[in-house]
């Protein structure tokens, strides 16, 4: 649709807005290019998607995520390297890209939070990457850090929460949406 086209990049454009995306909304972000590309635009079998985990089948558990970047106004409460817990509940959150593509997110501090293993390194290791997703990656930006999308539910945090898997749960992100609002 053209007008919402335009209404969104008006927002991202002209009225330094925010878009967040987990989870389905993550997938919805890729599909129009808004991630990692930072716009609406058609894209084709070049660009990343979302596809079905590995174990071709739905994943609901607690995993660990680590911040590998925090350019983007979402995360700028937190720090490079902290590692937080988060609940996932999806079939289809593996993360896959070129390997051009791979290298122009990091390049640019685009790849915002990893699987990590218990000793917070990034892993292929269906215990804790629990799609298989390419470099281990959960969450993208884009280039300007406003557009921000990953597969945990961030959201999904509050008191007396996942009492029995000792962690933090809490990533800030709206916190910081509410901090960058208020500069």
């Amino acid at each position: 649709n053209a007008q919402i086209k335009e209404g969104v990049h008006d927002l991202l454009k002209n009225r330094d807005g925010l878009i967040c995306g987990i989870c389905n909304g993550f997938q919805a972000l890729i599909k129009l290019g808004l991630l990692p590309y930072g716009k609406i635009m058609d894209t084709d079998e070049n660009c990343p998607t979302l596809t079905f985990n590995d174990i071709a089948r739905h994943q609901s558990k607690i995993v660990r995520t680590r911040i590998a970047s925090n350019m983007s106004p979402w995360l700028s409460l937190t720090n490079v390297g902290d590692v937080y817990n988060v609940p996932i509940s999806h079939g289809e959150g593996k993360f896959l890209a070129s390997d051009k593509v791979i290298a122009d997110l990091i390049k640019g501090g685009q790849i915002a939070t990893q699987y990590v293993d218990m000793n917070g390194e990034a892993t292929y290791d269906i215990d804790y990457n629990p799609n298989g997703s390419a470099l281990a990656i959960e969450g993208i930006t884009s280039p300007d850090g406003r557009v921000f999308g990953k597969m945990g539910h961030s959201e999904r945090v509050g008191a007396g929460l996942y009492r029995n898997v000792i962690g933090d749960y809490d990533i800030k992100m709206f916190k910081s949406m509410v901090q960058y609002f208020k500069k």
